[in-house]
Order: structure tokens, then sequence, then C-alpha cells
């Protein structure tokens, strides 16, 4: 596939870099780690980066943030405290946290455990004999091999999150991951790569959230997350994607449930140049359940990309799938949601639902909703709709003396407030509340 010479310049500069990564990293050449990483690398040469010639990218091109000389062996920033971090945490909730500086991670700002949980960092993971055995059952077995930003992340994989849950346990603390970028490089490429097991009858609940410290430097993180549930598992994962102007962010997601297990990932997007998610949910056994969640709000030219997966494989399984967006100026949205149910999943519960609202006279929304069903007992709806505000409903606010500024927010706080009604942690709802109204221009005491 043609490159323009930017990213045939980065591409290079990443395959050449290899070895010193791994020499770095001090890999045992002779471990599956090695093999595996290798397998990558020369996957990643040969596929090169997407281009909107690939089906997959059609409507998202990685072009301006690729024409950039990113630094890919960021170092460990020293002039970063907690007062420069603190108002991204989730605040009002017990919780572990694993904070990441510049792709590295930082113990002064984060509370781990390896009390009866592992709950730590993927450097310890990879490196350490004791995890071995759970690392070679588990990493890079559900990442895609045929896209190649998962490979370029898996070639270079080194820290993340590494989350292992023993069976019959309930998390007491939500777990935080956090990934924060701080100027100190111009222009960064992080890879952030983490790795969640939840034991049979286990529930944990995540927050995930990748932010930029300045407005001036140039990130692109490309990230993947491999998770497991395990037989009567449960796992509440949350994204919340609000970066500056010059983050990109390209999010490789992939869930693996076996019987009886319930996963669900929320994703709200609402800043950042680019944003892409990829969310692939592969069933391994009989009712299983998988819920899919998203809201953007976005505006000037950034773009959100949602792009969605749910493999059903086996008999008596749901997916419940709903997402929503609201663009403005000359904003573009990219949904493209697939949902594959196979001969022998009879009695498969599919649901999928994606709701637009253009207010800006140039934005955009492309939208793909696909149903592929081989099976012929099954309850399986698809549906989009695009379109601007009710002006009924508009006239009726305003006739009650709101101001048309703030009847238009109103109705679109209402729209959004939707995704929030599956949050599980309070504090956490109430901080993407006030996202949403910050970013919707809603005063949240004239709502109420």
């Amino acid at each position: 596939m043609a490159l323009n010479l930017d990213e045939m310049e980065l591409k290079d500069k990443l395959v050449s870099s290899f070895l010193a990564f791994e020499n770095n990293a001090s890999i045992d050449l002779d471990s599956s780690i090695h093999d595996i990483r290798t397998k990558a690398i020369n996957n990643f040469e040969t596929q090169g980066f997407p281009t909107k010639k690939d089906e997959e990218w059609k409507y998202t091109s990685l072009r301006s943030v690729l024409n950039h000389d990113y630094s890919i062996f960021p170092k460990a920033s020293s002039n970063i405290d907690l007062s420069d971090v603190k108002k991204y945490f989730v605040h009002g909730i017990e919780s572990y946290k694993l904070v990441f500086i510049d792709g590295v991670f930082n113990s002064f700002l984060s509370d781990a455990t390896h009390d009866g949980l592992d709950i730590c960092v993927m450097s310890s993971a990879l490196s350490k004999p004791k995890y071995k055995m759970i690392v070679d059952n588990y990493f890079n077995t559900i990442a895609k091999e045929d896209q190649s930003l998962a490979n370029l992340n898996t070639a270079f994989s080194k820290e993340g999150a590494f989350i292992n849950i023993p069976k019959n346990t309930v998390v007491p603390k939500a777990i935080q991951i956090l990934n924060f970028s701080t100027g100190t490089e111009k222009e960064l490429l992080v890879q952030p790569r983490n790795l969640v097991i939840v034991g049979e009858n286990s529930h944990v609940q995540i927050i995930e959230r990748h932010q930029n410290l300045s407005e001036s430097n140039v990130t692109l993180t490309n990230s993947v997350t491999e998770i497991f549930v395990h037989k009567r598992g449960i796992v509440d994962y949350y994204k919340v994607q609000n970066d500056t102007e010059n983050a990109s962010l390209i999010d490789s997601t992939f869930v693996s449930q076996k019987q009886d297990s319930i996963a669900s990932v929320h994703t709200f997007s609402f800043g950042g140049k680019l944003t892409r998610n990829n969310l692939e949910f592969y069933h391994e056994g009989e009712h299983i359940t998988s819920n899919l969640n998203g809201l953007s709000i976005i505006g000037g030219k950034q773009l959100v990309d949602n792009h969605t997966l749910v493999h059903h494989k086996h008999p008596n399984c749901e997916s419940h799938e709903l997402y929503k967006g609201i663009f403005d100026d000359k904003s573009n949205g990219v949904f493209n949601g697939k949902v594959v149910v196979e001969k022998e999943a009879q009695k498969t519960n599919a649901f999928q639902q994606n709701n637009n609202i253009l207010i800006g006279d140039s934005a955009a929304i492309n939208a793909k909703p696909q149903l592929e069903i081989f099976a012929d007992d099954v309850k399986c709806s698809h549906g989009c709709t695009i379109g601007q505000l009710d002006e009924s409903a508009l006239f009726y606010m305003q006739q009650r003396g709101i101001s048309k500024e703030n009847a238009k927010a109103l109705l679109m706080y209402a729209f959004a407030n939707e995704a929030l009604d599956h949050v599980k942690v309070p504090a956490l709802k109430q901080k993407i509340n006030q996202i949403i109204a910050k970013k919707l221009n809603v005063d949240l005491e004239f709502d109420l």
C-alpha cells in the first residue's frame, strides 16, 4: 500500500528501532515474548500503517497524525507531582491507581497492590518468572494479528497495567489507569499495553484515561488492552477520552468472555485531535452478556471513529450496543458496528443502535451498522439515526421562557445524558456529567 514520505520515514524508524528497544528492555532472546514481538514487528513491516484504501479506515486518515518525528523511547519525567495531575483523578471513591508519566510507571503517584490481587505493571509481568505461565497463556492471544497498529503495539509492548483478579473475588475498590504525557518530548509516541484477567465469580471496575498535560507538544498514543473474563465474572470498564487538540489516540480493546460472564465497556470521547476506538468482543461460552456504550461530543476539526465487533459463537447469549454522538463545527464522526452471529449461536439476542446529532453546518457522521447472521433462531436488530435538534421541542421550551441557546443546550444534554444510565460508579458519573455540561454550555444549577 502506498504511503507518503512522512509515513514511510516513521515506519522505517520504528522497524529499525526494534532491536534497540529489545536491548534496552533486556529481553531474553529465548523467551516466548521475544518470539511474539519479532513476529509482530515483521507483520507491521509488511502491513505498514493503515490508509483510507483499507475498508476499515475508509473515513479516517492518519496522514496528519503520522506527519511528526516522534520520540519512541520515552524517559521518566521527574518534574511532575500530584498537584499537576490530581484534577484528572476520579475523587470521592476508594481506588487503586496505576499512573504512567510519558509511558513510564510512576510509583510515587500510584497505589498498586499485590495483597491477594495483582494490580501492578506489565513490565513486572513480562519479566518476572512467577508470571511466566500467566503471560504465556494470555498475552497477545486475542489481539488481532491482521491489525497493523495492534502489531506495532505488541512489538514495542513493555509497560501498562497488569490486572489479575483471582476467582471468587470482588475487588473492593475501583482501579484507575492514568496515562499522562508531560510535554518534555516535543513529539511523543507512547504504546501502553494492558492485560486484564478476571477470574471465575469475580468482579472488577476499571477506569482508564489518557491525558496530555501540555497544550503545545504533540502526542500519539497507540494503546492495546486485552481483557479475559472467566465464568460468571463481571467487568465494568470505563474509558474517559477528553484530551487536548494536539493529542491523538488509537485505542484497541479485545474482550474474551467465558460462560455466564458479563462484560461492559463504556467509551466517553470528548476531546483530542483524532480518536480511533477499536472494540471487539468474542464469546467463548453460553449465557454471555456484552454491553457496549459510547458517547462522543466533539467540535472544531476533531474526529472520533468507533469501530466495534461482537462475535456471537455460542447459543443463548446477548449483546447490547448503544452509541450516541453530538458533532459541532467541522468535526467528523465515524461509527462502524458489526455483529456476527455464527450458525451455532441460536437464541442470540443482539441489539445495536447508533444515534447522532449534527449541530454544525460542516459537521459529518459516517455510520455503518452491520449484522451478519448465520443462525435462524435469533432476535437481532440494528438502527441508525442522523439528524438535528427537534425544532418543535425548541419552540415549546422557548414558549416557556427558556432562551433558544439554553433550550438547545438542554436538549443536547438530555440526549447525551442517557449514556450515563449504565455507569455504576457514582463519582465517575458525576465527573462525566460535569464534562458533558461544560462541553454543551449547560448550567447544571439551571437544569436542576
